[in-house]
């Protein structure tokens, strides 16, 4: 199984964890995987892409889809649920930085 990248900072909230694949040969898939089931798939865990992780440049990405890279993010810009940027007004991030 592959690892996390060893500047990963975050750890996975309560109730998820973090799985690796490897889509393309520079390239791995960093994923959330949600303990609970849900009716709609079966009973299986839940998968939700957090974004993706360059081996090659040790960049991160945020995703545009499960497949698809986004823009290189700053990893300190990201949540534990997922790489994609907040875009928040300037109060918000009073509030939340």
């Amino acid at each position: 199984m592959l690892e996390l990248p060893d500047d990963f900072p975050h750890i996975a909230p309560e109730g998820y964890r973090y799985e690796v694949m490897h889509p393309k040969r520079n390239v791995i898939s960093i994923w959330t995987v949600y303990h609970r089931w849900f009716t709609y798939n079966g009973h299986n865990e839940s998968y939700c892409i957090w974004g993706f992780y360059n081996t090659k440049t040790r960049t991160y990405s945020a995703p545009i889809n499960s497949t698809k890279q986004g823009d290189t993010v700053d990893v300190k810009n990201t949540s534990p649920y997922t790489a994609m940027p907040l875009n928040l007004n300037g109060l918000e991030q009073l509030l939340f930085a």
